[in-house]
């Protein structure tokens, strides 16, 4: 089996599980310009898929990850799919569009998100903004195309990128929305919808392991290039640490301190050997951090109360149901 670490890029993973890309369909959400999802797809053109749906609010942030695609192989279909994962009424038009288009779906990986919101903003929904699209827009659309993952068959995979943020903070399932912004802070709010990611992966996993088909959570690392945190500040930075460092007094622990920087290639691989690696198999529903699974740790980022608890909230969002 290939050894990989940290410093392992995209493409590299992607070339070591060439058989597990070759004729699949990718659906990847959040792959704007200067994105890991737009790094993940662009990985997946040096070798063999039969499509790559990017799925994202703005087209013409788009258009140059598909223009890069087709001229890196031009025999993958590669299509655009529009989807605001803060409107649960956009989430299911493009549902809608996946369902009636695609045969079925090898891979979805969940890349979209917002990051430091600075003060209480909601979907249109009604729902804090980084729970309501990091989390509960990826639970709404990844349970209504499900029938095409499962279409897929044995092996078929579903990827949900989260943070070690969650590791400072758990969902508050009964004041999701920090008492209508009284109480909200920025951090804690990101915490909670990384802390999702990793209980819905788990759950996923769970529900679907009877059908072969697999879900991790992955923390790709710290990226300065991304877009995603183009827009934090060296003052946000330090105060993420100094409330990471409060709530960790008393614990026999090292204080928290910012990881080593990755480049974009870096940051993508770990989602690709969660997407491509067969030998993790047994690991579904675990958390990869640098091309490895690696334990959860945090009581409130695990166990079957949390999960059953967010599955029960997260429906009562959407309003639906899901039986797997």
């Amino acid at each position: 089996m290939p050894s990989f670490s940290r410093n392992t890029t995209g493409k590299e993973v992607v070339e070591a599980f060439a058989d597990s890309v070759t004729g699949k369909t990718f659906l990847i959400t959040g792959p704007s310009v200067k994105s890991i999802g737009a790094e993940t797809a662009i990985s997946l053109a040096h070798e063999s898929p039969a499509q790559i749906i990017l799925a994202g609010r703005n087209e013409s942030k788009i258009t140059p990850v598909i223009e890069q695609i087709k001229t890196l192989n031009p025999k993958i279909k590669v299509t655009f799919l529009q989807i605001d994962l803060a409107d649960q009424g956009s989430i299911r038009k493009a549902a809608a569009e996946i369902n009636a288009s695609v045969e079925k779906l090898n891979y979805l990986i969940n890349c979209a998100g917002v990051m430091a919101v600075p003060t209480l903003e909601t979907t249109k929904d009604g729902i804090e903004m980084q729970f309501g699209l990091n989390h509960i827009g990826h639970f709404l659309f990844t349970n209504l195309i499900i029938r095409k993952i499962i279409a897929a068959g044995n092996g078929a995979r579903i990827i949900n990128i989260t943070s070690t943020g969650f590791e400072h903070g758990g969902v508050r399932y009964e004041d999701w929305n920090f008492h209508e912004g009284d109480d909200y802070h920025m951090w804690g709010a990101y915490a909670q919808s990384k802390t999702a990611n990793v209980l819905f992966s788990a759950a996923l996993a769970e529900k679907l392991k009877s059908k072969g088909i697999q879900s991790y959570s992955v923390h790709p690392g710290v990226i300065l290039e991304s877009n995603l945190s183009t827009h934090v500040t060296q003052e946000m930075w330090t105060s993420a640490f100094e409330w990471a460092n409060r709530g960790n007094k008393g614990e026999e622990q090292a204080q928290v301190a910012m990881e080593e920087p990755k480049t974009l290639q870096q940051g993508c691989s770990t989602s690709l050997v969660a997407a491509l690696d067969p030998s993790i198999e047994e690991s579904t529903g675990g958390l990869l951090q640098d091309c490895a699974v690696r334990p959860v740790g945090k009581d409130h980022a695990q166990g079957r109360e949390n999960i059953e608890k967010l599955w029960a909230l997260s429906e009562k969002l959407v309003g639906q149901t899901f039986d797997l």
